[in-house]
This record gives structure tokens, sequence and C-alpha cells, in this order.
């Protein structure tokens, strides 16, 4: 490791930062990263690209009132650059494009400062952004935005983006026309003539590298010779939107490393921040840290992705940074924690408060029961329960917020009504908080376990065409692609029947109820059942059916009790769901649960049939997903 203190070039028409590990090149006044040289290689990025198209922010925007998940792209690009700080211990460079009414309707209405910062003995280096909108702007929509670094194809072939979810990967040379075959929708093909021939066959999709944000902390690419490792890590997810559960693009073919902050995937056009004129907004996008590593002996290079993840679990001890030249972002000691233990009531599993392990709990903008799912403005804080229910959530931003949690194990969302003030230096003990899951009844029967996925579900080999080799024997078997037409062969005359105390879940009940494709090539809804049997009925009394689903799309759910026909259906959520997460190999998208009110006369003695009915019908990547499913007796 160097010990040189870091340098600052400034030339026309780029700015060099250069602490003797490593140099990072920046065009000027732009803020376009050109260049990366590391371990005697000239550029790390992809030198056949222009110099626009290596390492840079962007967004997409749409103008107010316009609805949908896209827009327009826009890679970022300033016009003025300024020296913040710029010693020997560290360099912080700043790239700024206002807004002014003479931009009205041509560039969306922000003001964006992006910030990059090099620090001594530093094999890396940061970078985050600001964006403001001031309240007599225009408004406008936000479906994404992110930082992207496009690596040199000729080094970077070995991907990582978990301990069991790292590959080498096909070149972007085997996504062309002349070498794949389109499939359903455009990011997947399947390599036919690849410039390799171990690719043959593979299905290639990006969607198949995709992570929930709780896990979603390191990930990156392996050179060989020399041994390289290019890393993106981000230590918080404080600015990211949707909270734990929400998915992100991490890297795919290209060689392409993201860092995602804002995206409406797997959640649709509810993810999408609308900004309305007369609503000011700020918000502090980072630091991510682009952190790049060598061998120091001979040994493995995969020894790079292990040290990577020690990299990770530094940045994570030194959060929030305290060398950030900006106000916007606020050092550990303006910031405060909440503390408190979190606990279950539920009568009919225990007569005492059951302490819970792992749940979920976190500080999100206020909002209703659920909301953290598609709040996207504001910034999100969460952490995990101990064994005992106790939790921490330390370093939060000053603000108002509400407290939320969800509990595995349990159906149902917990919200904390009081609006939880977070001010410089404060600590917050919430005391005892108590969770009553919904439950109106002694539990007669249930379906899954109540984890907000459908992972524990029957997820089948797909077809041996479309394969992708990292997800054989993998169990996360569900990111194959096109697994939602092995339905129809695996249901090709009638449809999913289960019964309840014979069948098993895990092999009986498919991961997600699609439509069934007809032999014309056309599509049809499916009806699902579920047979039970009860001994005796209360004729007066209400029972209960929990419905707890882990993604719909375009879909709709009619629930109808021993009659196939009913009409209208006992209960319909209507059409509900822009979650695509069928199309891009996702086990959930948003959670919802539906309860339902089944009146005693609606059922008989003995042998009962619930008849779940998905008609909507106009495409192959149309459904729903289950999480879980309980039918309770009446109050006692």
């Amino acid at each position: 490791m160097s010990i040189q203190g870091v340098q600052l070039f400034i030339q026309d028409d780029h700015v060099v930062m250069d602490n003797g590990i490593l140099q990072v090149t920046i065009s000027k006044p732009e803020g376009i990263v050109t260049g990366v040289s590391y371990q005697g290689i000239d550029n790390l990025l992809e030198i056949r690209n222009h110099e626009s198209d290596r390492g840079y922010w962007d967004l997409v925007w749409s103008e107010e009132g316009t609805g949908g998940t896209t827009g327009t792209s826009y890679v970022i690009k300033g016009s003025k650059f300024k020296v913040m700080v710029e010693n020997e211990e560290q360099v912080e460079i700043s790239f700024t494009r206002d807004w002014s009414s003479s931009l009205e309707g041509k560039h969306v209405p922000l003001n964006i400062d992006t910030r990059f910062v090099m620090l001594r003995g530093s094999s890396g280096f940061y970078s985050y952004a600001i964006y403001e909108h001031l309240k007599e702007w225009p408004g406008f929509n936000l479906p994404q935005t992110r930082i992207v670094f496009k690596l040199r194809k000729d080094k970077f072939r070995y991907m990582a983006v978990a301990d069991n979810r790292q590959r080498r990967m096909p070149l972007p040379d085997d996504r062309s026309p002349r070498r794949s075959s389109p499939l359903a929708y455009p990011e997947a093909v399947l390599i036919v003539h690849p410039v390799e021939s171990e690719f043959k066959g593979e299905v290639d999709d990006k969607y198949q590298y995709s992570c929930e944000n709780k896990d979603l902390h390191v990930h990156g690419w392996i050179c060989n010779d020399p041994p390289v490792g290019w890393w993106q890590i981000t230590p918080s997810n404080e600015f990211r939107s949707g909270g734990p559960m929400k998915q992100n693009l991490t890297s795919h073919v290209g060689p392409i490393n993201l860092a995602m902050f804002l995206s409406a995937h797997y959640v649709g056009e509810e993810m999408v921040p609308k900004f309305q004129r007369g609503e000011p907004w700020k918000k502090v996008f980072g630091p991510v840290f682009v952190y790049v590593n060598t061998l120091i002996d001979n040994s493995d290079p995969l020894w790079l992705w292990e040290d990577a993840k020690q990299e990770t679990k530094a940045q994570v001890q030194c959060w929030p940074y305290n060398f950030l030249a900006s106000d916007d972002f606020p050092k550990s000691e303006q910031r405060g924690c909440v503390s408190g233990r979190l606990r279950v009531s539920d009568r009919y599993v225990s007569n005492e408060h059951i302490s819970v392990n792992g749940a979920y709990v976190g500080l999100a903008p206020p909002g209703d029961v659920g909301s953290w799912q598609t709040e996207s403005k504001g910034y999100q804080f969460w952490t995990k329960t101990d064994e005992n229910g106790y939790f921490l959530i330390n370093d939060v931003r000053a603000g108002d917020y509400n407290l939320y949690a969800w509990v595995p194990g349990y159906i149902g969302d917990y919200k904390n009504d009081t609006i939880i003030t977070i001010t410089s230096g404060c600590d917050i003990d919430m005391g005892e908080l108590v969770y009553e899951p919904p439950r109106d009844g002694a539990t007669l029967w249930e379906i899954g376990i109540p984890d907000r996925t459908a992972a524990e579900f029957y997820v089948p080999d797909p077809d041996p065409k479309y394969i992708n080799k990292l997800y054989v024997n993998h169990p996360e078997k569900y990111r194959q692609y096109g697994l939602w037409e092995r339905y129809s062969d695996l249901y090709p005359n009638g449809d999913l029947v289960y019964t309840v105390g014979v069948s098993d879940y895990r092999t009986d009940w498919f991961f997600a109820q699609v439509t069934r494709k007809k032999d014309d090539g056309k599509y049809e809804g499916t009806t699902w059942q579920i047979k039970f049997n009860l001994d005796n009925i209360n004729q007066t009394g209400t029972y209960k059916l929990r419905v707890a689903l882990a993604t719909a799309y375009v879909a709709e759910l009619q629930v109808r009790i021993n009659n196939p026909k009913a009409n209208p259906p006992l209960f319909t959520t209507g059409v509900i769901g822009h979650d695509n997460t069928i199309t891009r190999h996702g086990i959930h998208g948003l959670y919802g649960l539906y309860s339902i009110d089944v009146k005693g006369t609606l059922l008989m003695e003995g042998e009962n049939t619930i008849f779940l009915t998905q008609p909507m019908c106009s495409s192959a990547l149309q459904g729903l997903m289950y999480d879980y499913i309980r039918l309770e007796a009446p109050p006692s």
C-alpha cells in the first residue's frame, strides 16, 4: 500500500485524482469517469467505449402528470467544476448542474451535485450526489437513478454477487443478434453462437442477478490476468427506496457494475416518486465506495471476493463517514438513535407475549401501515431484533419518522402511530412494543410459511432449452428463465388441486399461479382448488380466510367457496399489481394481505373446496404468487 499523499491534477478538460495506489480520471466539467488506472492496467474501464460511456451517474425522468415507469434517460453532466477539499489526506471534487426555467421541458427540474472523494492509502474512491428540487419549480417523476460503470470486456470475465451467486460470464458480443436468439422480452436472450463454446445454449438475463437491499452490500468483477477485482460497496441502505426487501439490479454482462438507488423494478409505478410544483425536496444518494484490489501473492483469484467482503465490513464500521465535505450529509454526532423491544401477542399461539428473533424493525417517513414498501422520497433505517426482541437503530438522520416492523412467521405489518422526531444526538427508547398480528380464531389449516415470499413452494426444473448453469442445483432455482411455461407442462389438462392433510406445499403447490397456454397460442386463466374437511360447522359463526400474496402482476384473485361458478365471487381483489416478478425471476414483489369473512352457512360438514381463480389472461407473464394461506375458526 502506498503512503503517498493524495494529489489532484487539473487539466483543461479533465481532472485526475491520484493517491499512488490508483488514478481516477474524470471529465471536466461533466463529471464522467473516463479512466481508472491500477496495477499497471492503464484503464479498468472499457477503452472501446466513448469516454462519455464508461462511468457515470444517470437518471430517468418524466414530466408531471405522466404515468408509468419509463421516461427520458439522462446521463448527468455537470456544467461547473469545483474543488471542495484538497490536501494530502483527501481530495473531494464537485460537478454541478443547475436548473433554470429556460430548461423547462428539456431537462429534469433538479439541481444536481455529483461528488468524488479519494483518501490517502485507500484502494478505491467514493461517489455521492445531492439532488435538489425547489418548490417553485415544475413537478416531475423520477423512476430511476443510479451509477453505471462499464468495465473492460477483455479483462473482467468473472462476476460475483454473493457467495453462492458467482460465475464466469458470457461476453457482451454473445448477446448480439447474430450470436443469440430473442426470448420473451429484450433483457433475456438465448446464446446460440457464442464466442466461446462453453456458453452455447445458455440464457442470459440481467434480472437473474437481482438482489434484495438487505443483502446488497458488495458485488463486482474479477480479472484473472493480472489478478484485479472491481467492487461496488454500499455500506448503508438509508438512501435506497423501498426498504430491506426491495430488489435491485447488481452486475451483469457487459461487464457492467451498477449502484442502484431508485428503481421501479419488482414494484411498478407505485415505487416512482412523483413531485409536484410547490414541493421542495433534497436527498443525498450515497456515498458508495468503488474498491479495487489485487493479490498479494499467487493465491486463488477468488480471494479477491473474500477480501472485498472484509473491506465491506470495514466500510460499514466507518458509516456514517466523517470526511465528506457536504453539510447535507450529517456526521454521526448529528444523528440520533432509537431502541426498544418488539414482542408478539397471539393468544392462539401463547398466553404470554412472544419474543421474536430476527424481526425487521425500521424507521421510514410517516405513512400508512406497510407504506415503507413503496416509499421513495425520504430515508429509511432498518435493523433486526435479537433473540429477545431487542433492537437498536443507530445513526438516524434528523427528521420525522414512523416505526414499522414485520415478523417472519407472522402475517401482516406493524406500525407504531407515534411520530418519532429525530434530533441531533438524541437517544430515544421506545420501550416494549407489542405487535398483534391479524387473528380472529384458531388455525384450522394453513399453507406455506408467512415470510413474504413464495420460496417455500414448488419451483420446477426449467425447460432444458433455457438454462443458466449457475442456478442448476441452486437454492434460488426460481431465478431460471421461463418457469411460467412449466405450469402448463405439469398441469396440461386441469389446474392444481391441493388437499389439506394430504398434499405438501413444498411439492404440490406451484410457486406462481400463472396463465395456461392453449393450443392456439392464446392464454386462459386458472382456478386452483383447496380441499379440506370440517367435522363440525358453526353455522352462526364467521370463519376467516387469510390470504397473503407475495406478488401480483396485472392479476386478479377471485375467491369462491364450494361453488366454482358463484357470481359474484365471495371476494375479489380487483385487478392488482405491476410487480413483474414472474418475468424478472423474483420470488416476491409487494406484499399484500387479504382477510376474507366466510360465513358458516357457506361451509359443509365433510369435504369443502375453496376455488382461487386468476382470470386475467392476455399474456404468459400475468399472475400472482402466494406467501401464505390460513383458515381460522370463528372467534372463541
